[in-house]
C-alpha cells in the first residue's frame, strides 16, 4: 500500500467520512479553500492507487473508498513507530505524554483496555 500525500489523506478523511461522495460534496468537507479541478485530478489520482473507486452516473462520478480508514491507519502507525520509535509503542505513548498530547486519565483508559484484552 503506498504513503498518500497530505492533500490526498485529507481527500480520503472525507471521502471516509461521507463513505460515498461526488467531487462537489468532497469539496465541501475539506478545511481552507480548494478548487474543484485540483479534488478532482486528486480524487482521480487516489483511483489510480487503488484507495477508491467509482460508479458513475451519466459523466459524473460517485466516488467510494476502497481501503479502510483503520487498514490505512494501521500500516502507517507500524510505519511511524519502526521509524521514530524504534518499533516501541511504549516510546510512541512516552513521547505523546511527554508532549503533553495524552493525559493520565486518557492513559488509564488505555490500560484498562490491554487490562480487559488480557
Amino acid at each position: 500500500m503506498e504513503r498518500l500525500t497530505n492533500k490526498e489523506e485529507e481527500v480520503m478523511q472525507a471521502l471516509w467520512s461521507l463513505e460515498k461522495a461526488f467531487v462537489k460534496e468532497i469539496l465541501e468537507e475539506l478545511p481552507g479553500r480548494n478548487h474543484y479541478n485540483t479534488v478532482s485530478t486528486i480524487v482521480r489520482n487516489l483511483e489510480e492507487k487503488g484507495f477508491v473507486a467509482y460508479r458513475a452516473f451519466g459523466k459524473t462520478h460517485q466516488y467510494y473508498p476502497l481501503v479502510e480508514k483503520e487498514t490505512y491507519a494501521k500500516r502507517y502507525m507500524n510505519i511511524a513507530s519502526q521509524r521514530y520509535f524504534n518499533n516501541s509503542y511504549k516510546s510512541m505513548v512516552s513521547f505523546f505524554a511527554q508532549e503533553e498530547k495524552i493525559s493520565a486519565d486518557e492513559l488509564r483508559e488505555i490500560l484498562a483496555i490491554i487490562e480487559k484484552k488480557e
